[in-house]
């Protein structure tokens, strides 16, 4: 059946769109019998060939196929129509216009068709079908074009593109731009299409290899085209730079600048090394093969046992165990290796954008190559990056992700190019006259990558880059920051000043920031599993970084560096305030600017000294060991710069920075022996054998003296190193820990009028010698002693000079005044005698508050242990004599108050803001206040809550029962008579007033904690003493009260007449008073008028209550009298009235009416 004929031809493609697409092909032309088998156009050629574009734009494309592209590859379009018809387009110009379009036609084909294919995550099956196929094709499209004979190909696509050139960018058509991308693209396209390693090899290698594209450029003008758009960027072309650097890109990536510019003999020497290199390696390891290599029975018939210690017997089967006891130990250890299993990784190391890969050219190309390079870095380099990096900045939108990368590839690569060009000119040099010239040049040509503004693209990128996990493109930052600092460290060591000025300043920016030293050291860090070429880059821009900051720093020493560090910010008063209710809702613009940029977290910057310890101790750490052990650990295949990058670091962290214990792990010890003693160890003729040998016979004789030391290394040997371990193994005790401690708060003493400094001076230092600070009250006065001699001579010099300038200015017949300017004396440092004063400088409170008393400033901001503390310019001997004299006075005499009950430790108090009321009504400028004002001023809110309740007892209920009835004849009244309701208000706001005054003033007991009382003897003799008293008082009303009741036990009805009496007059006088403290304006006849029509009720009233009064008494224990003794109880209760927080003529104030 023909489904089971194997000569079928595969369905891949739909058989009507093959016919479809074979029909046009045949019809577009074919080599014709009489014209010698020349390529002949058909009729209907320009309208196959625009047809054929539409099937590959609106079938394939828009249905995401490659059907169509299939079909031509099959029909052998590009080879046997495409490629002929551009040769056979004459040279003279003088044919018609319609071979010009048919070439335009055939290169608007030949854009998508050779345009490359990747492997990536959204192929359908389609794709997967087809991609394999189209890409061998496109090796054989790429040969044609490369090897055509008849015609150079390339010239031709140029001579297309001309036209468009010719005209100038302001003219030029939509038409115009699209023949210049395509052009380009055609280049890039070219550029890009290599031998697929994974697929089937045609043969084809050398006529598609880097190689032959390069001398294929160069022999048909594409360089000078390309040469020519570069250094014109920005004038005549505009958007063609991003497809110029990818054509660039793909032509110098992985190759090695350094082999450009070696002569054919150091070429070819080069290579020999490298093929000898090769081939013994290649003989090395045919002798280990042969060593171990199975022979016809050597796998049967041996097992051998091999005693361990402890009379431990093992089994091991082979016949190379025979040959020595360390081989068979060696096999056992074979054996128990635990390959670790390996992550699956994106397969990079096949797409068009890597540059990992080394690749080699021919001399031929390599020539034709650094020609190519020296002109563009002579005309082109500036305006060509310079053009690129402005549209980088304002992210362009013909840019994408991957030109980011190629772009700072690219400025790596040129900036080693000029490097390595430099350096080959100055060997070749030989008369002086070359060196003459040699010298004056500058590094002028590439100064369009050495501006702030690259430096902040760069490092934004490099963040962004590792914090999204995109390794190539950080790979190619760190490579471009690499060259960089290399650049510029060879700019520092030129003759011109002008290079060496633009060096060292590009030097300070670089490392100005510390955020950039954090980045470099997370950066080698974090290294993981990126692959050989991440691991290459990161550890060299490592290596160079610290090797230009420590020059640079001991060049430098007061480099500066800026840190940054999250902080956190209070919410501004402004907030608050606007929450409150009553405030005016409607803020300023520029209030609610401020509110709205405020934030929890901001970043905060601080300048500090740098210090290289500091800097290099980041780096000695177990991930930064990791990251270069790992690259060591394919020494076999490193060059010498790489092995030297490895051990330089491992000797500074070893004995530099002394932590080798970081280097004493079973690993990388195993690999440091295997390295220098085998088996397949480094080669003793490399030239850096020597220097391993060295740092392992070194590293293995401290390590073993540690072990000695602290035998527990043996057992840590087998992990990695975390700090708290690497302390203890290095000193032999734990890390002691300490919170670092922060100032005390600010004191002050306690406001008084007529209190001026020298009695605060007093007050403190009473305090101090109370506490047994003596030694510091003698310290501040021998400096105060010491200042007042420096500052006095200074006066005393500075009135010499003045009286000297103006007996000059007299001599002269200079208009002159008294006042000449002699400056300001320099600030006199306060310097501690001992460690303890100098700590006390820092905790001491009391310490602080006299020495800025007596004038002493802190210097600088930073509140630290050790801070500075000077005497400043503007406190004269005068002030100092009079602080240290006033300081001597009290020492003698200690301060006492006017109270005896006041102590000198009541005064001192917390440093209250004063300018808080300023600050929050926006004026910066703190107005000068008095210095004996009211704490309470200007504060709205109660110190104090009010009291607590007191425990009821008889006579406060017999006082609260006479106010309910004061309240009630008042209630009374006001039902008589009417009141004026202003007279009403008025007498609130009054009684509000009062009210609020009086709480303000309260200083609530409840708050005083007992330890005060507890540690003052004299306030608890007093208090004893007041008790005293008052238990005496009380017995003598409790006698006096027994008498009186023996007495009148026999007339109760009389004794009750006479109270009621009493109680009439004592409640007439009551509400006498009350109408005085009111301010009622009412003459005293209407009062009287009142009382007298009050009077039966209030008669009636008082003898219904008296008995509930006189039981009262009754009950009580002996804390009251009798109502009748009013002037005892006055005499007796004086003390405890005073006591009383609210007295009875506020409680009686408000108006209840009775029910």
């Amino acid at each position: 059946m023909e489904e089971d004929n194997p000569f079928s031809k595969s369905q891949t493609v739909h058989p009507e769109v093959r016919a479809y697409v074979y029909s046009l092909v045949n019809a577009l032309g074919g080599s014709s019998t009489d014209d010698d088998g020349r390529y002949v156009l058909g009729d209907d050629a320009l309208a196959c060939l625009r047809d054929l574009k539409r099937w590959l734009k609106l079938y394939d494309e828009k249905n995401n196929k490659l059907d169509v592209a299939r079909c031509l590859a099959e029909a052998k379009l590009v080879g046997g129509d495409l490629i002929p018809i551009l040769a056979s387009w004459p040279e003279d110009g003088k044919e018609n216009k319609l071979k010009a379009r048919v070439a335009l036609a055939c290169l608007e084909l030949l854009v998508p068709l050779t345009w490359p294919l990747e492997n990536g995550g959204e192929m359908t099956l389609n794709h997967h079908r087809h991609t394999p196929y189209i890409q061998q094709a496109q090796v054989l499209y790429k040969a044609g074009i490369l090897g055509c004979e008849t015609s150079p190909i390339l010239r031709q696509v140029i001579r297309i593109g001309l036209p468009s050139i010719a005209v100038a960018r302001d003219e030029r058509t939509t038409r115009d731009e699209g023949i210049l991308k395509l052009m380009l693209y055609f280049f890039r396209n070219v550029a890009v299409i290599d031998q697929i390693p994974n697929l089937p090899s045609q043969g084809l290698e050398n006529e598609v290899s880097r190689s032959a594209t390069i001398e294929a450029f160069r022999d048909q003008d594409v360089f000078a085209l390309l040469l020519t758009m570069c250094s014109n960027m920005g004038d005549d072309f505009n958007h063609q730079d991003v497809i110029i650097l990818d054509i660039i890109f793909n032509l110098i990536k992985g190759v090695d600048p350094k082999r450009l510019w070696m002569t054919e003999q150091e070429r070819t020497g080069q290579g020999i090394s490298d093929l000898s290199a090769a081939l013994a390696l290649e003989d090395s390891m045919n002798k280990d093969a042969k060593r171990n290599q199975w022979t016809r029975h050597g796998r049967f018939g041996t097992m051998l046992w091999v005693k361990r210690e402890g009379e431990k017997v093992s089994t091991v089967t082979g016949q190379d165990n025979l040959k020595s006891d360390q081989k068979a130990f060696f096999n056992m250890d074979k054996s128990k290796k635990w390959s670790k299993p390996q992550q699956r990784r994106k397969d990079i190391d096949h797409t068009i954008h890597d540059f990992d890969h080394t690749t080699w050219l021919t001399n031929s190309a390599s020539e034709k190559l650094r020609n190519f390079v020296e002109e563009f870095l002579d005309s082109g380099f500036n305006p060509f990056f310079s053009h690129l990096r402005k549209a980088i900045q304002r992210e362009a939108e013909r840019l994408q992700d991957i030109n980011y990368r190629q772009f700072f590839y690219a400025v790596a690569w040129f900036m080693e190019a000029e490097r390595v060009r430099r350096e080959t000119r100055k060997k070749d040099i030989k008369s002086e006259k070359i060196r003459a010239e040699f010298e004056d040049e500058s590094y002028a040509l590439v100064a369009a990558v050495l501006n702030q503004e690259t430096f902040i693209m760069l490092n934004r990128y490099m963040q962004i880059s590792w914090d999204n996990k995109e390794w190539q493109d950080l790979n190619a930052s760190m490579r471009c920051f690499t060259q960089i600092l290399l650049t510029v460290q060879e700019m520092a060591q030129s003759p011109l000043e002008e290079d060496q000025e633009i060096a060292d300043n590009i030097q300070n920016n670089i490392f100005y920031e510390e955020t950039t030293h954090d980045r470099i050291v997370g950066i080698l860090k974090s290294y993981k599993d990126q692959g050989f070429g991440y691991l290459d880059a990161c550890t060299e821009l490592s290596h160079v970084f610290l090797r230009m900051l420590e020059r640079y720093s001991k060049e430098n020493a007061d480099l500066q560096i800026r840190s940054r560090r999250r902080a956190r910010r209070k919410r501004k008063e402004a907030q608050r305030q606007a929450a409150q209710p009553g405030d005016d809702p409607i803020m300023d613009d520029d209030e609610k600017s401020e509110n709205e940029d405020i934030a929890d977290v901001i970043q905060v910057s601080k300048e500090r000294k740098f210090d290289f310890n500091r800097f290099a101790a980041k780096f000695a750490s177990q991930a930064s060991v990791n990251t270069f052990v790992s690259l060591l650990s394919f020494y076999r295949d490193l060059t010498s710069d790489q092995l030297k990058r490895a051990h330089r670091f491992l000797y500074r962290v070893a004995f530099k920075q002394d932590l080798a214990v970081l280097l004493y792990r079973v690993d990388i010890v195993a690999l440091l022996y295997k390295i220098v003693n085998g088996p397949d160890g480094l080669d003793k003729k490399n030239p850096m054998y020597r220097d391993y040998s060295e740092l392992s016979r070194q590293l293995f004789k401290k390590m073993f003296k540690k072990i000695d030391q602290r035998p527990e290394l043996v057992v840590e040997m087998l992990f990695s190193k975390i700090p708290a371990t690497l302390y203890y193994l290095e000193f032999g005790h734990e890390k002691q820990t300490i919170a670092a401690s922060r100032p005390p708060v600010d004191l002050e003493i306690r406001p008084a009028p007529g209190r001026d400094v020298k009695e605060q001076i007093g007050i403190v230092v009473t305090v101090l010698l109370k506490d047994g600070k003596t030694e510091l009250v003698k310290w501040v006065k021998d400096v105060l002693g010491k200042a007042f001699d420096e500052r006095h001579s200074w006066e005393a010099e500075a009135e010499v000079r003045r009286a000297a300038a103006l007996e000059a200015a007299q001599k002269d017949n200079e208009s002159t005044t008294d006042v000449v300017d002699i400056g300001q004396p320099s600030y006199i440092t306060v310097r501690p005698t001992s460690d303890d004063i100098k700590t006390a400088m820092f905790k001491n409170g009391r310490l602080r508050l006299l020495m800025r008393l007596v004038g002493f400033e802190m210097l600088g901001d930073e509140d630290v242990l050790g801070a500075s503390w000077i005497v400043p310019s503007g406190v004269t001997s005068e002030k100092l004599a009079e602080s240290k004299l006033a300081i001597e006075r009290y020492e003698s005499t200690p301060w006492q108050g006017d109270d005896e009950n006041e102590d000198a430790e009541d005064l001192i108090r917390r440093a209250r803001n004063k300018d808080k009321s300023t600050r929050d009504s926006g004026d910066d400028a703190s107005a000068p206040r008095d210095a004996f004002i009211d704490d309470s001023e200007g504060e709205e809110e109660f110190l104090f809550p009010d009291n607590p309740r007191k425990k009821r007892t008889a006579k406060n209920i017999i006082e609260e029962l006479k106010a309910r009835r004061k309240k009630r004849k008042r209630g009374d009244d006001d039902e008589d008579g009417e009141i004026d309701e202003a007279l009403a208000a008025q007498r609130r706001a009054e009684r509000e007033k009062a009210a609020r005054a009086r709480r303000l003033k309260i200083k609530s007991e409840a708050y005083i904690r007992d330890s005060d009382d507890e540690s003052d003897e004299e306030k608890d003799r007093l208090f004893f003493e007041r008790e005293e008293q008052l238990r005496k008082n009380q017995a003598e009303n409790i006698r006096k009260q027994m008498a009186l009741d023996r007495e009148d036990q026999a007339s109760k009805t009389q004794k009750k007449r006479k109270l009621a009496a009493t109680l009439q007059e004592e409640s007439e006088d009551d509400l006498l008073m009350q109408d005085i403290d009111d301010g009622h304006a009412e003459t005293a006849s209407k009062t009287q008028e009142k009382r007298r029509e009050v009077a039966p009720r209030q008669t009636r009233r008082i003898h219904e209550d008296s008995d509930d009064d006189l039981l009262i008494l009754d009950i009580d224990d002996g804390h009251a009298e009798p109502a009748s003794s009013q002037t005892l109880r006055k005499s007796d209760t004086e003390a405890e009235e005073d006591d009383e927080d609210t007295p009875l003529s506020s409680q009686s104030s408000a108006t209840v009416k009775p029910s």
